[in-house]
């Protein structure tokens, strides 16, 4: 770290842009390609050749070189323009893992030391592996969303904590070695992009034509958290599958609940046994649990695997492990080391009135494993960071959400071997870490697809073409409130078959983006930090006059009118018509209501008016075009959030 001596030194040399303290920055499978229409040989991945030729670049913990996610089974040589490096010091790297890098200088290659690396490269682009599976949980074939693109690893954390030096090194690397989509699941807290290394080494790579997917924090469900909220980034929040591993509470009044858990223990009696709630199990000395079944909360300073070793070494029969309040519905597939289930705050309470509501509780944990097909899915999961963006609230953070929730995908070495003799190499993890490569993976499709598309342009077929509603056809929920908002869910959740051919796009030029930084108040010193060459802000918009496909405006007394210009990509011969739904409390007016085409790449622009029947207002809707093919639809959020 540079001292305020050598920081004025280094003002005075020319060329100089900016400098400042490093900070250190947080790291934060088989089912997912089919739940979102990922299927072998069809639709999408037929067409984009399951990502072939495309080169997703990860910053991350590491790689693990020899897992089987990483084979090169029917994968072609890299593309010509390739010029990364192998830095492993054995033969390692071949077709599918075609560079790994190391940028940590306390380490001595790109070996993942921590497992996360290796779980979202495999996530992205993992190639097929047969049987794969966590204690015969979740059983079949892992695969990435891209397939048959390539990999490559650049190392900027160790031991979960990653150097703002090493993220940019690595950035830089991946952008000069020729990669075509980067994947970062990482960051910090929220802050002026000026300031933020991640925002600052993403523009250089939207300049290069590289698309960035970063994951958008697990600070949920406070508002605010929202991370990586550069409006040239994917910020990506985490959604649920329709699998759970299940196992269920049964009470002694014969109500039932619903948890989950990775560890299935075939030898449990299921003989109802003495329930007793010992809060949030740390303190366990002083309550009699031996042969009972204990109930714990998630707070205090133990993991939830944590809980469970301290009521195993207490004696309990096994635990039920419920939310705190915060934690809502979202439950976990932990590979706990006692029999245990994972139930929500709101089966929690219920349990608890049932242990006030007799003198002799009893309950037992039945076991019944993988199962597939719960239509309230997708739902967004409690721990997914929120908006608004704090670094630029006219901006709608997250833009998407993604399978973030109990994804298995490769694991350096095998988690089972402490229970059983098994030797898979899967774990099963949850975090908008594990959203962001699923993303990163649909945009490698989408850039084989459509090789001449602007990062933006697949920003904007990703989102305009979400899923607002789930397999019931009813409004996403949050797994907290009903339905999701949309600083919650951004777009809605990813549909990759139909983000392949979306209609019309919103596309934004890097050059775009100087006026827009101007209009956030920074100074030239401050935009030229982020677009790295000197600005002089002669010109500046407001937040929301970007072309961004998504609406976040602040209310305030008055008419406000913002102007957007969509791309025709898809029928040359065209005619769409709008429709505003939502927005409770205000008037809106497009203008005009058609917009026709008489060829493909043609632009077209309309102006959104705005007007607030009453202050302060909060109010979410969509403004969707249609056409008789398709349906390109943007959300807007209304709400008195400013800078």
């Amino acid at each position: 770290m540079l001292s305020s001596d050598e920081v004025e030194e280094m003002e005075m040399k020319p060329g100089f842009v900016s400098a400042r303290p490093q900070r250190i920055l947080e790291l934060d499978t088989t089912h997912t390609p089919s739940f979102l229409g990922l299927h072998q040989n069809v639709g999408l991945w037929n067409a984009s050749n399951s990502g072939k030729g495309v080169i997703i670049g990860l910053l991350d913990s590491g790689i693990t070189p020899k897992h089987p996610s990483f084979n090169d089974n029917g994968m072609p040589p890299p593309p010509a323009k390739w010029k990364g490096k192998c830095e492993f010091n054995f033969t390692a790297c071949n077709n599918k893992l075609i560079g790994a890098r190391n940028f940590v200088k306390t380490a001595t290659s790109p070996l993942d030391g921590k497992g996360h690396g290796t779980h979202t490269s495999s996530t992205a682009a993992g190639n097929f592996v047969d049987g794969a599976n966590l204690l015969g949980n979740a059983n079949g074939t892992a695969v990435g969303i891209a397939p048959r693109a390539h990999l490559a690893m650049y190392r900027v954390c160790d031991d979960g904590l990653c150097q703002e030096a090493y993220i940019l090194a690595g950035l830089d690397a991946a952008i000069e070695d020729g990669v075509d989509v980067i994947s970062i699941s990482l960051g910090g807290p929220p802050m002026p992009f000026y300031d933020d290394c991640l925002a600052i080494g993403a523009y250089s790579a939207i300049q290069k034509g590289i698309f960035v997917s970063c994951s958008a924090g697990n600070k949920g469900p406070t508002v605010g958290t929202v991370k990586n909220g550069a409006p040239w980034i994917l910020t990506v929040a985490a959604s649920t599958t329709d699998r759970k591993i299940r196992a269920v509470a049964v009470l002694g009044n014969g109500a039932k609940y619903v948890g989950e858990s990775a560890f299935q223990p075939t030898n449990f009696s299921g003989k109802l046994l003495p329930l007793v709630n010992a809060n949030n199990c740390e303190s366990l000395p002083t309550i009699d649990v031996k042969g009972k079944i204990v109930l714990c909360d998630t707070s205090g300073d133990l993991s939830r695997i944590e809980k469970g070793e301290e009521v195993k070494n207490a004696g309990a029969a096994a635990m039920i492990l419920m939310n705190e309040k915060n934690g809502g519905y979202t439950t976990f597939a932990d590979v706990h080391v006692h029999p245990t289930t994972h139930v929500s705050y709101f089966n929690g309470l219920k349990i608890i009135n049932y242990i006030k509501s007799t003198s002799a509780p009893v309950a037992t944990i039945s076991f019944k494993g993988t199962r597939i097909g719960n239509k309230h899915a997708p739902t967004v999961a409690s721990f997914s960071s929120r908006g608004p963006s704090l670094a630029s609230p006219g901006i709608l953070k997250p833009d998407i959400s993604g399978p973030g929730v109990n994804i298995l995908a490769a694991w350096p070495t095998s988690v089972e071997e402490m229970i059983t003799s098994a030797t898979s190499t899967f774990t099963i993890i949850s975090g908008t870490s594990m959203a962001c490569p699923h993303l990163a993976g649909v945009a490698a499709l989408l850039k084989n697809t459509h090789p001449d598309w602007s990062p933006a342009a697949i920003k904007s077929a990703i989102m305009t073409t979400a899923d607002i509603v789930n397999l019931e056809k009813d409004p996403i929920e949050d797994e907290r409130l009903k339905p999701a908002n949309l600083f919650t869910i951004g777009s809605g959740n990813v549909n990759p078959s139909r983000a392949s051919d979306p209609g019309l796009i919103y596309d934004i030029h890097p050059e775009d983006y100087v006026p827009y930084l101007c209009g956030l108040k920074y100074t030239d010193i401050q935009v030229s930090a982020i677009v790295r060459r000197k600005v002089h802000c002669t010109s500046s918009i407001a937040e929301t006059e970007l072309n961004y496909p998504s609406f976040s405006i602040h209310s305030k007394s008055g008419a406000q009118t913002y102007t957007r210009t969509v791309t025709n990509v898809g029928e040359a011969n065209s005619t769409y018509t709008v429709k505003v739904s939502g927005l409770d409390g205000v008037e809106v007016t497009v203008s005009p209501i058609t917009l026709k085409f008489s060829a493909l790449n043609q632009k077209a622009s309309y102006n959104v008016t705005v007007k607030p029947s009453k202050l302060p207002l909060h109010s979410q809707g969509y403004i969707t075009w249609s056409s008789c093919r398709y349906s390109v639809r943007s959300p807007i959020q209304i709400s008195p959030y400013s800078i």
